[in-house]
């Protein structure tokens, strides 16, 4: 184990403090200047200290002071702060500057040695967790659903076989894609990404193909396409599922004689790149659609690789958390925050709608947002409080028990969390601390609105794009089973109670499949 280091003036403090954690059996090195201790950082002679404890007055510098740059150099070692009673307030300063505690002088022995052992203690838990995160690889994930995915990546190492990788957004199609790149003959060719449903369709086939000169108004110049630009390595064809179907004709060509034309052309080119595609959709349902060529799926699902949705590896939370946690604040340049156990939990049972993606940003969030350096349960996003709450008042509806869940910051009226794809509207919207009513009545006007917007939150949060049409198909479902059960079935009656015409209602019946 590395030592304790102890910086002070003061020969007496620095000789009981050696001792007591010499009886303890923890290594000590001690200092009396701030001086002293950069420069036994900088000459790097050693590992360095497990744990800093320092003085906040010295000749030389204060404790403050050296907080700050020692944190600078060394974001995660634990740096306890020795003060007198007067210097109180200068020592729950430091706080923000990321002291993991403070110890005033004149202090009790065992208290201070238990003090430097929970400090070590988070010190070690800190080494591991970052030798983990330099170890990980590419894509993180230690539950069975990611050990098959990799599994997959190993066996098609050495192929050039295409691969059709399928899972909801925010799974990380795109790094798995990468890395079967990376871990393929082709690793040293380009990798190429289009994501097939962001670029207007009209676009869509000269950024694939690419254009000759004059092929189109503004083709004032040749332009290599994707399929060119990836010659020798990869082209990762993202949502391939929204497609336009003429332009799956093309693509279909290029997979089976291997050969394109650049827009406006009459030569033929001949592709060396290796496709990956992947979707969100589900291609079989496009196909019966008539939305995708049952041919071209044939062709591109040679080799699927299905990715688990994060709710079904809630396992790997803490490691990608840690992880995200980590990057955001290596942006911002500012220190990682660190998930409470409880925080930790929380998150677990969280399903994440928006996946990995979502957690990644919730992350963000939290390195911007929380307002210590430990996040609790209390500092969540409203989303996942929200989510807490309403499994908090389900599960008190059953136990005749309702659980004590932390209010989000608003006007105290938590939005449920979002029903998962598919799923019912719920007939009411929970609020905190209440559960679920045992009759049918009426619900608040702050309550189903709050639930709407939540709703509308979460679906924006996932980039969905038919967000509008989605709710409002539910809420227009909602609105005319109420006014049918009010009129017992009476359709001309429910009409003109909701202020619609005949012809509409029965049409939004028919549309909306409640025959």
């Amino acid at each position: 184990m590395k030592p304790i280091w102890i910086a002070d003036d003061d020969p007496s403090i620095r000789f009981v403090l050696e001792k007591a954690l010499a009886r303890e059996g923890l290594p000590t090195r001690s200092f009396d200047s701030p001086k002293a201790v950069l420069d036994a950082l900088a000459d790097g002679a050693d590992e360095g200290p497990q744990v800093l404890v320092s003085d906040i007055r010295m000749p030389g510098g204060s404790g403050l002071e050296l907080l700050e740059k020692v944190r600078r150099q060394h974001p995660t070692l634990p740096v306890i702060i020795m003060t007198a009673y007067s210097d109180l307030d200068s020592a729950v300063a430091a706080f923000q500057g990321g002291a993991f505690e403070y110890l005033p002088k004149p202090f009790d022995l065992p208290k201070a040695v238990e003090l430097i052992r929970r400090a070590v203690a988070e010190s070690q838990r800190e080494e591991v967790a970052q030798e983990a995160l330099e170890a990980a690889p590419e894509i993180l994930g230690q539950a069975s659903a990611m050990q098959d995915v990799f599994r997959a990546i190993g066996r098609l190492s050495q192929s050039h076989v295409t691969v059709l990788i399928t899972g909801e957004s925010g799974t990380g199609k795109e790094l798995v894609a990468r890395a079967l790149h990376k871990h393929s003959p082709r690793a040293r060719g380009p990798f190429v990404a289009i994501n097939t449903a962001a670029i207007p369709k009209d676009l869509l086939e000269s950024e694939l193909f690419g254009h000759e000169r004059g092929a189109f108004t503004g083709a004032q110049t040749l332009r290599r396409g994707r399929f060119e630009q990836a010659e020798g390595g990869t082209l990762f064809l993202d949502e391939i599922g929204d497609m336009p179907f003429e332009l799956q004709t093309r693509l279909l060509r290029v997979l089976s004689d291997g050969h394109y034309y650049r827009v406006g052309g009459h030569s033929a080119i001949k592709a060396n790149v290796r496709v990956i595609a992947a979707t969100h959709q589900n291609l079989e349902q496009r196909v019966k659609e008539g939305a995708f060529r049952e041919d071209l799926y044939h062709r591109l699902n040679v080799i699927r690789l299905r990715l688990p949705a994060l709710r079904e590896r809630r396992e790997d939370i803490p490691l990608l958390a840690r992880f995200f946690l980590q990057q955001s604040a290596r942006q911002l340049a500012v220190e990682p925050k660190r998930l409470s156990d409880d925080a930790l939990a929380a998150l677990a049972a969280f399903d994440f709608p928006g996946n990995v993606r979502q957690l990644e940003n919730l992350c963000h969030w939290l390195t911007v947002m929380a307002p210590a350096q430990v996040v609790e349960v209390k500092d969540l996003p409203p989303e996942i409080l929200a989510a807490l709450a309403e499994r908090s008042a389900v599960a008190g509806a059953g136990s005749g028990v309702v659980a004590s869940v932390p209010t989000p910051p608003g006007d105290g009226h938590a939005a449920p969390a979002a029903p998962p794809p598919g799923a019912e509207w719920p007939g009411w919207a929970p609020v905190m601390g209440m559960t679920r009513p045992p009759t049918p009545g009426p619900v608040g006007v702050a309550d189903w609105e709050a639930a709407l917007q939540a709703e509308a939150l979460a679906q924006l949060a996932q980039g969905r794009s038919d967000v509008w049409d989605g709710l409002m198909r539910r809420v227009e479902t909602r609105l005319i089973q109420a006014a049918l059960q009010a009129t017992r079935g009476r359709r001309i009656e429910a009409a003109q109670r909701l202020g619609i015409g005949r012809n509409t209602i029965t049409r939004k019946i028919q549309e909306l499949g409640l025959e």
